[in-house]
């Protein structure tokens, strides 16, 4: 009697059992089934967000397009190009200028056979004569505010040493710019008479760096701000 009675008891246990294992069995189905639900869900909104987005950025393009601020765009990289903080690429001329190291005539100096800064600057001046769009001295862009100095028997560009030779990179119309330096009587034929070796090559994709240095203004200001 006491052995059904266990019997029965351990039977009732295994039911209940097998009760709460398919209850827990069919909630974690329905959580499975709900978190694909929510999973599919989050997708397609989504999905949908990043279509409104990118409708939005095509909306703002055509904007930019109508109200003219690509124009704005271009003139920014106009001006950038014209500032010189930008690099430069176009047909042009490479000018380069060497001390011949002849014994120099009698009762002459010496430094009269050497480069000058003035002989440097001669020479930027007839090619922005002759349309120089941008130019670099041994790889320092030359913009507005750019210096070139005599330092003893050296020169400085932008404040950077150098001896020669030296190398002049401009943009512009080839044929132009080497015509503007071998005119009869200008800066080649002179400098030649001290010794100054200059050669000039054309080239169809001279490079140009963009200049590295900083902008101070200390006394310039905008003129609206000048203004307030």
């Amino acid at each position: 009697m006491l052995l059904k009675k266990g019997q029965a008891a351990i039977s009732l246990v295994c039911v209940v059992l097998g009760i709460i294992l398919a209850v827990q069995f069919k909630n974690n189905q329905d959580f499975r089934y709900s978190l694909q639900n929510q999973r599919a869900e989050d997708l397609t909104l989504r999905l949908s967000l990043s279509e409104k987005e990118v409708a939005s950025l095509q909306a703002q393009i055509r904007e930019l397009q109508s109200s003219g601020s690509i124009a704005s765009y271009k003139e920014v990289q106009r001006i950038a190009m014209g500032a010189g903080t930008t690099p430069l690429t176009g047909p042009g001329i490479i000018v380069t200028i060497e001390e011949d190291r002849k014994q120099p005539v009698a009762n002459k100096s010496s430094d009269l056979y050497l480069i000058r800064a003035e002989d440097v600057i001669k020479i930027l001046n007839e090619l922005r004569a002759g349309g120089a769009e941008a130019i670099a001295i041994n790889n320092q862009r030359l913009i507005t505010g750019s210096g070139i100095r005599q330092n003893g028997q050296s020169m400085s560009v932008n404040n950077a040493p150098f001896a020669a030779p030296f190398e002049i990179r401009a943009i512009g119309n080839p044929a132009t710019l080497e015509n503007s330096l071998k005119m009869r009587g200008g800066v080649i034929e002179t400098l030649s008479f001290w010794g100054i070796k200059i050669t000039v090559s054309q080239r169809p994709d001279i490079q140009l760096p963009a200049y590295t240095g900083g902008f101070q203004f200390q006394y310039a200001k905008p003129m609206q701000e000048a203004q307030k």
